[in-house]
């Protein structure tokens, strides 16, 4: 286990009756002025935060809660790291804003360090304000290049909530946006556990899910295509990490037609896979590369996407049709310059490969030795999942597709309880702590997981 890493050791707080008073306001302002993204605003109950720090947060009771879910998974360097805080207040003291045509120092050094990591030959960087519109300006970019309309990406996926974002998503989410008419074709990537190829092997999967996907592409005509979108780790569908050779095959299937690859790393990339960016694991180079999220542990909103000299010299005489007011915000640009150099010199990404292979992958293979609830583990990393079922035998999963159910709200309930912040989606328990927590406090969280799951069990 690597031990350059040093995690922000939280130190104890004061919960007295001004944090409560504070916490109380902050709840009935919410609640009264508010409007919360993907939710009934009547039906939720939101928590309080009221302070976080390293791998913990503080509720509104004074609770303190382990963060096994670096929010939307993107706190990679944790909470309130102390260089990414003090490099986002020297920024502020000396520019905090400027129009994205002028050039500025935070936004030079934070494009050469994040094309010092990306596959080679992507060496320019279009920052953008998330990984939304990262995708929807990919996407463009693509279009232009290739001068055809069509993209396509896989079901079981997210690709952001703005408007083509959301169509290209293969996911729920996507179903109450979708206008038919942004040019999105959707087919199957390879899940061997709920496999709909009845493959029985990985290699299987791969083989016919590369053999599906060379169907749709002439069916709906090579010519009409310009892009295949996939993120190269699925994040928030469920964390399944392709087979050895998937990403290759879309790679030569794409240069066979002319067809863009492009990789969605938002929520994969910068360390979060165990390296830099997830297409290392098959050592693929995508034409257009996006991201978000880990590019600065989103202390400040930032997003962007490296492109390849093809795509840039299409743009190096004719203008791109699209900007940012806030493209390569000195704040958020400085912030990635921390995080990144941060990264490199307490070699976070080797830790958290370490974690991986030595803590979560074993840790929660024993859970599922121990729970008949967990049908399988799969991920890599800081990058884990549970699927759990109702049958392993059936692999019935505990809540439908695109829902909830009792017995996943006892889940979630229990790990509360336990002082432990859980990430789910639909039937799925998400593992995906800050990639700076240290193996104790990971092993910390696995056992509190593994009571949460026994209470649950109990109760149902």
């Amino acid at each position: 286990m690597t031990d350059t890493v040093t995690p922000v050791a939280p130190a104890p707080t004061a919960y007295d009756d001004t944090t409560a008073a504070d916490a109380a306001r902050a709840y009935e302002l919410d609640r009264r002025h508010v409007f919360h993204s993907w939710s009934a605003q009547a039906e939720i109950d939101p928590m309080v935060v009221t302070r976080a720090e390293g791998s913990w947060l503080w509720d509104g009771a004074g609770n303190r809660l382990l963060d096994f879910t670096s929010q939307l998974v993107f706190t990679n360097l944790g909470h309130q790291h102390p260089r990414v805080v003090r490099a986002i207040q020297e920024q502020a003291a000396t520019l905090c804003t400027v129009a994205p045509s002028s050039v500025n120092a935070a936004r030079s050094e934070a494009a050469r360090l994040i094309a010092s990591h990306t596959p080679d030959g992507l060496d320019r960087i279009f920052f953008t304000n998330g990984g939304a519109d990262a995708n929807e300006h990919a996407i463009r970019m693509a279009r232009l290049h290739t001068g055809r309309p069509k993209v396509l990406s896989r079901y079981r996926s997210y690709h952001g909530g703005t408007q083509l974002a959301i169509n290209v998503t293969g996911d729920p989410r996507r179903w109450a946006n979708d206008s038919a008419s942004t040019g999105t074709v959707h087919f199957f990537g390879p899940f061997l556990y709920r496999s709909a190829f009845s493959a029985t092997t990985e290699a299987e999967e791969c083989e016919r899910a590369l053999a599906h996907l060379e169907q749709v592409i002439a069916l709906e005509g090579p010519q009409t295509i310009a892009a295949i979108m996939l993120e190269s780790i699925p994040g928030t569908a469920g964390i399944m990490v392709p087979p050895p050779g998937y990403l290759t095959g879309v790679r030569e299937l794409c240069d066979r037609h002319g067809i863009l690859l492009i990789a969605d790393e938002v929520m994969a990339g910068f360390g979060r896979s165990g390296r830099w960016f997830a297409v290392e694991h098959d050592g693929v180079t995508p034409d257009l590369l996006t991201f978000a999220k880990g590019v600065n542990s989103g202390y400040v909103p930032l997003g962007g996407v490296a492109i390849s000299e093809a795509v840039h010299q299409t743009f190096a005489h004719r203008s791109y049709p699209g900007g940012l007011t806030y493209s390569g915000h000195p704040l958020a640009c400085a912030a990635a310059v921390a995080t990144i150099e941060t990264m490199e010199d307490e070699r976070v990404v080797e830790h958290a490969a370490a974690l991986g292979q030595e803590v979560f992958g074993p840790g929660l293979e024993e859970l599922a030795g121990r729970h008949d609830w967990i049908g399988e583990v799969r991920g890599t990393g800081v990058f884990w999942a549970l699927e759990l079922v109702s049958d392993r035998a059936t692999r019935e999963p505990l809540a439908p597709y695109g829902g909830s159910s009792p017995q996943m709200a006892a889940v979630l309930a229990a790990c509360k309880r336990e002082g432990l912040l859980p990430m789910s989606n639909f039937n799925r328990i998400h593992v995906v702590p800050p990639l700076t927590i240290s193996a104790e406090e990971a092993r910390t969280g696995l056992a509190m997981l593994d009571r949460a799951l026994t209470a649950a069990r109990a109760d149902a």
